[in-house]
């Protein structure tokens, strides 16, 4: 009962050591990926950066002063063009400029007033989506990337086992296998979160094209209206 006792007390103390020993951090995980990772590493602070610059963008232009479009209603009824213009360009939205082109139309046929308004909007938009077509390719590429280290390191660790003849040692393998699996996990990391990150921005500027789409119609009701 005694030996038994020793042996089960010394017996979490071994298994804390090993795993101990075979602990590897994802720092030292990233280096075993080799250059592979260095490109991985660069396209996510590309696709962080792209991100967050968006967002910033997308959220500023999504914001819009509620009274807007009823202060631009008195101004037009009233007469006071110039008004409405400045009140268009204090908001500085694209809500505010899209508006903006309207009212320096007025006076022309209404179809020529409201392309007008759709060639501002459309420029908005553009300006909103720069920078989701890189991080739509990021979302698509990191994933390749990180198999075609996967691939790399498999040739390598088939080469090294080709080299060793019979003399074929795991740690002589370790490198390769090393390189195919942290490039794959490396790759569909950052091309996981690229991709949730455009399909979100996406997401955030069709919110802000349905505002300007909604502000248009009320625009041209209101040319439409009896003065």
């Amino acid at each position: 009962m005694n030996l038994l006792s020793v042996m089960l007390q010394a017996a979490p103390v071994d298994t804390a050591e090993e795993v101990g020993e075979v602990s590897l951090n994802f720092v030292e995980m990233a280096f075993k990926g080799g250059w592979i990772m260095a490109i991985l590493l660069v396209l996510s602070i590309i696709a962080i950066y792209i991100f967050f610059e968006r967002f910033v963008a997308i959220r500023k232009a999504a914001k819009t002063d509620v009274n807007f479009m009823n202060r631009i209603r008195e101004y037009i009824h009233d007469g006071k063009v110039d008004s409405a213009i400045s009140l268009c360009r204090t908001e500085n939205t694209p809500v505010a400029r899209m508006i903006e082109k309207g009212i320096q139309r007025i006076g022309r046929p209404l179809p020529d007033v409201n392309a007008a308004i759709e060639n501002v909007g459309n420029l908005e938009v553009s300006k909103l989506e720069n920078g989701l077509p890189m991080l739509a390719t990021i979302s698509g590429g990191a994933p390749m990337i990180g198999f075609l280290g996967t691939v790399m390191g498999m040739i390598q660790a088939f080469y090294d086992m080709s080299m060793a003849g019979n003399n074929i040692d795991v740690s002589l393998l370790s490198g390769g296998i090393y390189t195919a699996m942290v490039t794959t996990v490396g790759g569909l990391i950052v091309g996981i979160l690229a991709y949730f990150g455009y399909n979100f921005l996406v997401a955030r500027v069709e919110k802000v094209v349905f505002n300007l789409e909604t502000r248009t119609s009320e625009f041209m009701d209101l040319l439409y209206e009896p003065a």
